[in-house]
């Protein structure tokens, strides 16, 4: 499978380096020197891309994938604002994309377990949910997509929670999320639900930056000759 990486900061190396390792080829690699790469004549021979790149770029990137009938995956967070409307191009443009806020195989079974508690958590009312993350320095966003998709997950299912934020208000229709940026940690989730009594918490912890890119190169082999919008859910039928 010939893969077009779009992005080649840490994530983008660790892809070609894994991918290298079970056959992969990467005839087209597009960082920040060579964007005008990313056209029709390079594209040619490309079963899949794989992008992860900066929140200003990511919508782009993708919209010129499906206009070229490349499938593409991508994990690039903080445009969430975007996302339906690319959600639409890919539909009226029937086009392919695989988008995951964490790749990891881990932190989907643990978004799948999140779901699970927020609605058993619905019938004991004296527990305050919180969440925390914690990432590397060289992260741009926060909270992290991963975050986000968690407490989005929470707001859905909790009936008394209504909306997420960065600032602890001390109100149960909030949920706090605390974002901690520190050293170069891989990545961090936990939920929390706190009573006068005890505590239930649910937790991941990355230890290698291989974890998601095995995800992101399973999800491009999944969605090779696939049409639509695809996310983890899908590929692990979890």
């Amino acid at each position: 499978m010939n893969i077009a990486l779009i992005g080649y900061g840490k994530m983008g190396r660790t892809i070609e380096a894994l991918g290298k390792d079970q056959g992969r080829s990467f005839p087209l690699i597009i960082d920040l020197d060579n964007s005008d790469d990313l056209n029709a004549a390079r594209l040619k021979d490309i079963d899949v891309a794989i992008e992860f790149t900066i929140p200003a770029s990511a919508p782009e990137n993708i919209r010129t994938c499906i206009d070229h009938g490349i499938p593409v995956v991508s994990g690039t967070t903080g445009w969430n604002d975007q996302f339906a409307n690319i959600e639409d191009y890919c539909r009226k443009n029937q086009g392919t994309l695989f988008y995951a806020s964490n790749f990891s195989i881990g932190v989907n079974i643990l978004i799948a377990l999140n779901d699970q508690l927020a609605r058993i958590m619905n019938n004991f009312t004296s527990y305050r949910v919180s969440l925390k993350e914690v990432h590397h320095i060289h992260k741009l966003d926060a909270p992290s997509g991963t975050a986000i998709t968690l407490a989005e997950q929470i707001i859905r299912q909790q009936r008394l929670v209504k909306r997420w934020s960065l600032v602890d208000e001390d109100n149960s229709s909030t949920l706090h999320i605390d974002a901690i940026r520190e050293g170069e940690v891989k990545g961090r989730h936990s939920i929390c639900y706190e009573s006068d009594l005890d505590s239930i918490t649910l937790s991941h912890n990355a230890k290698s930056r291989e974890a998601f890119a095995a995800g992101a190169l399973l999800a491009a082999a999944f969605i090779k000759e696939k049409t639509g919008i695809f996310g983890m859910q899908d590929l692990l039928k979890l």
